[in-house]
């Protein structure tokens, strides 16, 4: 939003006396040019992610060499973004200098002292497959031209896993473990999905094909001897701690989403959310079945739930009632008629989640498809885990995990990315933003009717706020208070009624993604804004959902300043 102080007495005064704004920054505008070409440049898959194609036969460089000098680059870049903020810069351009100044800090944060390249296998195990995909999955370009990289990038995969050997030194145990997991995914990714494929892409060019399947074999072949290494050499030694410590929390949190708040009121924030959400549990239980325990009370909606062969269509079944209630009850606007694509999780992707949703970047002007991606049983566990990740696709929790993951939730806001103002605002993510817009969402919803009142929705609205609240205390405790994920999955289970398997899930993940806190306290943040913003523009909830989503995700603070300028 680009409003000059002149337009409020345009009509009086003409502008005639209206104060002189700074002229645009040509500085400010080269910089963020420069800044993304050297992020693209530095991170390949990413530039194909976002939709700009200029790097697409190229694969990151992950070595020590590379990335000692991304720190350096990074550092410059700091200096530079420094020096221009001590200039007189516009409003958006202020805005987005301090969102990129927090990028760059949370990047040397975690290069420089959480170091993540050095205790972490998870990124070189999922970074080939990711990589590979991404040319794969859209049609941006001809199939044949998209082939060429994907050629490119497989003779790139061995150093990938080479850089991974020669970095990782002593992981925890849990960041091996789902390294394993997602290393064989890549080696059936690679010898399946890639190969078909490929075949119909080279479409008969027997020199082309010929060149793929020499590069593939060798990048499987890679594959399959790091996935080795991680389960014979690595897991063995893999003894590390995960917890980073509460400074390096903090900073995170303020670095990525502009949170500032004392460890103990943060804490004490979400152990008051949990303690409201499951209250409002235990009350609505006993309205389905006030005999049954609230645990078994939420067993009964997980008991209806889909067969393994079905799970991926009964989910694409379910996603247009969620688009047609808010469309109906005129709760945001919804910019467009195309639908979302659901899709099983990717093999290489498959790192703990459920459900999540993949969207073409902002600069992807013809590959437009958007994939929900639903987590599919695999085939090496057992039937009771099996079982157990089924229960949690009852059909009104699918509900909410489609107004999460598509309407009014992350599709949505997929859907608003054009109308982002700036360069720097389309290219930027907040997790308290897009995950607490998400779960927002949720709670929004059911208060306006979806479900038509029906006690199972709400359970599973709270089961999901429930989850989250659990998610916000256990990634607090990994890693300030010396918590296991034992202890974690102990918390998921008796406060948020999640099955064993899929406790476990959820406990493991907040190990590497210590602020998955983002949910809730997003949520919270965006609840008071909008009250915040509707008092004092005199706006309906509308007006408030489509000013907010239009900004792009950035730190809920920023918008804000924006929202209430």
């Amino acid at each position: 939003m680009n409003v000059r102080p002149c337009l409020a007495t345009l009509l009086l005064l003409g502008c005639a006396h209206a104060p002189q704004q700074p002229a645009p920054s040509k500085s400010f505008a080269e910089f963020v040019d420069a800044y993304y070409a050297a992020t693209f440049a530095r991170s390949p898959s990413r530039a194909t992610r976002v939709g700009v194609h200029d790097y697409d036969s190229r694969l990151e460089d992950m070595s020590r060499t590379g990335v000692e000098a991304r720190i350096a680059e990074l550092k410059d870049q700091l200096r530079q973004l420094a020096e221009i903020r001590r200039g007189n810069l516009l409003f958006d351009d202020a805005i987005d200098a301090q969102l990129i100044d927090g990028q760059i800090r949370s990047a040397l944060l975690d290069l420089e002292t959480l170091r993540t390249w050095e205790k972490n296998p998870m990124g070189y195990a999922s970074l080939p497959g990711r990589a590979i995909d991404g040319l794969m999955k859209r049609d941006f370009a001809p199939a044949a031209q998209r082939l060429e990289s994907v050629i490119a990038r497989l003779r790139q995969v061995p150093r990938i896993y080479a850089a991974a050997k020669a970095n990782v030194k002593d992981p925890p145990k849990e960041f091996t473990d789902l390294a394993v997991r997602m290393s064989r995914g890549s080696v059936g990714f690679f010898e399946k999905t890639v190969d078909a494929w490929a075949k119909e892409a080279a479409g008969g060019d027997a020199a082309l094909l010929a060149r793929f399947q020499e590069a593939n074999a060798a990048a499987t072949a890679a594959a399959r001897e790091f996935s080795e290494w991680l389960q014979k050499d690595l897991l063995p030694r893999s003894q590390g701690s995960y917890a980073i410590g509460a400074d390096n929390f903090l900073a995170l949190l303020k670095q990525g989403d502009m949170v500032e708040l004392p460890l103990p009121e943060l804490l004490a924030k979400g152990q008051a959310q949990l303690m409201k959400d499951h209250a409002a549990f235990l009350e609505t239980a006993k309205k389905i079945d006030g005999t049954r325990t609230p645990a078994e009370a939420m067993a009964t909606l997980s008991d209806v739930h889909p067969a393994a062969g079905d799970l991926i269509a009964s989910v694409a079944r379910s996603v247009e009632a969620a688009r047609q209630f808010i469309v109906e009850k005129d709760l945001v606007t919804v910019p467009s008629e195309v639908r979302v694509k659901v899709e099983p999780t990717p093999p290489y992707a498959r790192s703990g989640s459920f459900a999540s949703m993949d969207t073409p970047g902002p600069y992807e002007t013809k590959a437009t498809e958007a994939f929900y991606y639903v987590t599919p049983v695999e085939a090496d566990w057992d039937a009771k885990h099996q079982e157990e990740h089924l229960r949690l696709y009852s059909p009104w929790v699918v509900g909410m995990i489609n107004v999460h993951e598509a309407y009014p939730g992350h599709y949505l806001e997929f859907l608003y990315a054009p109308r982002f103002p700036t360069k720097t605002r389309k290219l930027s993510h907040s997790a308290t933003n897009s995950e607490g817009w998400a779960h927002y969402a949720e709670q929004m919803t059911v208060e306006h009717g979806f479900g038509n009142g029906d006690p199972r929705m709400k359970l599973a609205q709270l089961s999901e706020a429930l989850l989250r609240d659990c998610r916000y205390i256990t990634g607090i405790q990994l890693h300030t208070a010396g918590w296991t994920v034992e202890q974690g999955a102990k918390l998921f289970r008796e406060q948020c009624f999640q099955e064993p398997a899929n406790a476990y899930e959820e406990a493991r993940r907040g190990t590497y993604n210590p602020t998955y806190l983002y949910y809730t306290l997003g949520k919270l943040q965006i609840q008071e804004l909008a009250r915040e913003y509707m008092d004092k523009k005199h706006a309906t909830l509308k007006q408030f959902h489509d000013a907010f989503v239009a900004q792009g995700a950035l730190p809920i603070p920023l918008v804000r300043k924006i929202l209430l300028r």
